[in-house]
């Protein structure tokens, strides 16, 4: 893609699944890497793996996206290592426990949007003075459909991936005018969620991807990554504020998401 070489991303929830995906397409594109994961371990053998894999400048920072000060002491990582911040993935999620909204409290839901409409406030708003100075940047947030097609026993996870989409086309209007892009993708790939929800749903998960168009979930490297690319380069100038379902056509009639969950009474 044009005009990667050498830019400088901060990716959020980069230590497995399409946080990492993305991260190894940028970083073969030229990317200069600050990757984000509250599971360290991972994050790091994630960030070396990478790093020996294509010789790309990227550093591993431990962030939990829920502790304001830490989302901004990323992007203050990202300027000081390499000196400006030009892309921002606002990717990362801790995972919900499926449950229907008479049982959600109200920590869940405030966790939901702790970690995705909260993560992305403070992180777009400490990238936003050196974007505007730059007279360039890209976001991209990752949400979901499952907040689209408001799946079931997920509310607190709708609820936040909802918010996260219209924050950031708010952020798309608002910011046009700097040659600031902002763009939501709304993947269906093998993510870490995925293989987590897979060991008690896999009939589930299963049917729906026998339901999907193209007959199968995404590959985070291979299906989702290559659009992440497009829309953080030069080549999408011109695009903002649009939400692109990158889920092999999973979209157009829905998907069965019927999760078995015990009775409410």
């Amino acid at each position: 893609m044009k005009g990667l070489k050498d830019r400088v991303a901060v990716i959020t929830g980069a230590a497995d699944g399409i946080g990492a995906g993305i991260a190894r397409r940028l970083a073969e594109d030229g990317v200069k890497l600050v990757l984000t994961d509250i599971d360290a371990p991972t994050g790091e053998e994630t960030a070396a793996g990478i790093g020996a894999r294509t010789g790309a400048q990227i550093e591993f920072r431990r962030v939990d996206v829920c502790d304001k000060a830490q989302v901004e002491g990323m992007i203050a990582t990202a300027i000081a290592r390499f000196g400006t911040v030009d892309i921002l993935i606002n990717n990362a999620w801790g995972g919900t426990q499926q449950g229907r909204i008479e049982g959600k409290s109200d920590a869940e839901i405030q966790r939901g949007l702790g970690m995705t409409v909260f993560a992305a406030k403070w992180a777009m708003q400490a990238a936003f003075p050196v974007m505007k100075a730059n007279r360039w940047g890209r976001i991209v947030s990752m949400c979901s459909l499952n907040g689209v097609n408001a799946h079931m026993y997920s509310a607190d996870y709708n609820v936040g991936k909802e918010a996260l989409r219209a924050f950031t086309r708010t952020a798309a209007r608002e910011w046009a005018g700097y040659g600031i892009t902002a763009n939501i993708v709304c993947p269906a790939a093998v993510s870490a969620a995925y293989k987590r929800l897979y060991k008690t749903q896999s009939a589930m998960l299963d049917a729906m991807a026998a339901q999907n168009p193209m007959g199968r979930m995404g590959d985070p490297y291979e299906d989702v990554a290559p659009v992440i690319a497009f829309l953080v380069s030069d080549e999408a100038r011109y695009m903002t504020g649009n939400t692109l379902y990158v889920d092999g056509g999973g979209h157009i009639n829905g998907v069965a998401w019927a999760p078995k969950l015990p009775d409410s009474e």
